[in-house]
């Protein structure tokens, strides 16, 4: 939520509440647009919370205060002997956003010296009126989907320039630059986790996990393109290997949109593999270094398109 929208729905929310608690002549009225003000949080399911939370409070609140002011009489010491009972109640309960406001409805009873119905019934009108424009003004939230969908192709364009780098580097010899890619694109799978997860918990209804474990499925890629960044950097294949790797990768970057299900990359790889396993065996050190790099290598990249596979699984449709 951007400063203009969130400061446009507290004037909202704050001067809703006031105008309707005035209008149906409730004692300190302004207290409804502050209690509104409190309650208003970045998402529907936080202040959808925040509410809940406050109204378990608030009554709580208004039950113990009742309790010490007729007991003991409207003093400032009877309203510390409510604090001293109700705040250790409200953190044990988990209630403690509600402390604040609470108090403020009790400490009417203490102005007015008063516990009668009439007077609870105006405190509770007030937290109800204040949550409820908190609420009413949250029900808009702005779409984040055009910014979601534009970390999917950010992250499908980084994770293809990483492979295309490896390709370079066993076509070339080259491999700078590779662990900075890999940096960047798990800077740029943070960015998109923060939002779907805002995002997520804007939808109070008909909600979808998709957004979240789709970037959790590529987070899962990163951490196997970081190893094999590694490795490659380090090996020395034969010529005819690298080319057979290179081709590999370019094959991958070509199939890393969201909806390709990838299946016949594993099945690729599993020919890479055959022909490999029937090759003659190494007879030096160098030679057997090589096989178990390579093999190594086409593991890790069975393991990275295995992750989509199972990912297009649950979401293919």
């Amino acid at each position: 939520m951007s400063l203009t929208q969130r400061t446009t729905k507290l004037i909202l929310a704050t001067c809703l509440a006031c105008f309707l608690a005035y209008f149906l002549d409730l004692s300190s009225a302004v207290s409804a647009g502050i209690i509104a003000l409190l309650s208003l949080s970045d998402t529907r399911r936080s202040t959808l919370k925040l509410a809940r939370n406050r109204l378990f409070s608030m009554i709580l609140a208004l039950a113990i205060g009742v309790l010490a002011f007729q007991l003991t009489g409207f003093h400032i010491w009877s309203l510390g002997l409510y604090l001293a009972l109700y705040v250790p109640l409200a953190y044990k309960m988990g209630w403690e956003i509600g402390i604040t406001p609470s108090s403020v409805l009790v400490g009417h009873l203490l102005v007015q010296e008063s516990t009668s119905p009439e007077l609870l019934l105006n405190e509770v009108l007030l937290f109800l009126i204040g949550t409820s424009f908190a609420l009413l003004v949250n029900l808009y939230m702005p779409s984040r989907e055009k910014a979601i969908q534009s970390y999917h192709l950010q992250v499908e364009e980084k994770l293809k320039d990483i492979l295309l780098r490896f390709k370079y580097y066993l076509s070339r010899g080259d491999g700078r630059n590779q662990a900075q890619l890999v940096d960047q694109l798990d800077k740029l799978l943070d960015e998109a986790l923060k939002l779907v997860y805002l995002d997520h918990s804007d939808h109070l209804f008909h909600q979808t996990d998709y957004h979240i474990h789709y970037f959790e499925m590529r987070q899962r890629q990163s951490r196997i393109l970081r190893n094999m960044a590694q490795q490659i950097n380090t090996c020395h294949l034969a010529a005819s290997e690298s080319l057979i790797l290179a081709q590999l990768f370019s094959k991958i970057a070509a199939q890393l949109s969201q909806t390709n299900p990838a299946h016949d990359l594993l099945d690729d790889i599993e020919r890479y593999l055959q022909v490999f396993r029937n090759r003659s065996l190494p007879k030096t050190r160098e030679e057997f270094e090589t096989r178990a790099t390579l093999l190594q290598l086409l593991r890790e990249a069975e393991t990275f398109i295995q992750v989509k596979v199972d990912f297009y699984q649950k979401y293919g449709n």
